[in-house]
């Protein structure tokens, strides 16, 4: 198999808009069922061999449940502690009916979750409620099951990056914010947020991180890429060379993001290595200008349990 499979843009949009809105339908149950995190960790999906999921969540005194969205059935798959389960068939849904079916499950299982805003977060029908969105309607198995390939074939390169960093890091997560999957590191030093910021920003960009991740592309930026961002940005930061040739620096909301385009990675002899080489590039040009301690945070490479080493020949 490919490492990279293709994965344009144009080729699921509408999927991909269906696709998010169900996430972001979860996402809203994960929220208001699981214990505040800093940085909003309690919140991003992880994923798993078939699909992604919540892990589990509610409250003490209730009843733990996950929520599994299955990628190669194209099931939902909503299970309590005591093993039962209710799963329905993703296709063929509407965000509404998705949003009703999703209610239903919760209810069969006696969970019940108050979301306090039941709308999209920060799309552009952010006002209107799931119950009323019959709009998206767009699931295609061939293509989500491509998006949760590509997905986990990128989840384990940025496992592999993030294994060279000792300090405080974030999980390698999905987002259902921005639909992305991202890992975070942190140089432990506080960050102030103007007056302004919203309530997210300001705990999520609370201290200084640089960051790692990959989109499917979106209206701002349309088409897949790799990426990696330093907050708060230092100066300097885009006069600093990027590896392979073809990454980019490129201005977005007012500060720069290092870019490899999907496509460029895939036409590398070494996909694989191009990306790790991109991520690593952007870390040592945030690192170098925002005085991290590189060699401090570095993970040293080839320690092993000694237990596990194969016995001499």
């Amino acid at each position: 198999m490919e490492p990279f499979p293709p994965i344009p843009l144009a080729e699921w949009r509408d999927c991909k808009e269906t696709l998010h809105r169900f996430t972001q339908v979860v996402g809203k149950i994960r929220l208001a069922a699981s214990p505040r995190r800093n940085h909003w960790w309690n919140v991003p999906f992880h994923l798993t061999g078939r699909g992604i999921t919540t892990r589990p969540m509610g409250r003490a005194d209730g009843t733990p449940f996950t929520i599994d969205f299955d990628f190669v059935s194209h099931h939902l798959v909503v299970v309590s502690l005591d093993g039962r389960q209710v799963s329905f068939p993703l296709p063929g849904q509407s965000v509404a009916s998705f949003h009703r079916a999703t209610q239903d499950a919760l209810a069969a299982l006696g969970v019940r979750v108050d979301i306090p805003v039941p709308q999209p977060f920060d799309l552009p029908d952010a006002a209107r409620p799931f119950a009323e969105d019959t709009e998206h309607a767009a699931y295609d198995p061939v293509q989500v099951n491509r998006y949760w390939r590509v997905l986990s074939r990128v989840a384990l390169v940025l496992e592999e990056f993030a294994a060279g960093f000792s300090g405080k890091a974030s999980p390698v997560h999905h987002f259902w914010h921005t639909f992305d999957i991202a890992h975070t590191r942190f140089s432990g030093r506080h960050v102030d947020q103007p007056p302004e910021a919203d309530p997210v920003t300001r705990e999520a960009y609370s201290r200084e991180v640089i960051s790692f991740g990959f989109w499917f592309g979106d209206d701002t930026f349309p088409e897949p890429a790799f990426y990696s961002y330093t907050a708060p940005e230092p100066p300097g930061l885009a006069q600093e060379p990027l590896a392979p040739g073809s990454a980019r620096w490129t201005e977005l909301h007012g500060s720069h993001l290092a870019v490899l385009r999907y496509d460029d990675a895939r036409t590398e002899a070494d996909p694989r290595a191009a990306v790790l080489a991109f991520y690593d590039s952007a870390y040592r040009a945030g690192a170098r200008h925002a005085d991290w301690d590189v060699a401090g945070l570095a993970c040293p490479e080839g320690i092993t349990d000694p237990r596990l080493a194969p016995p001499p020949a």
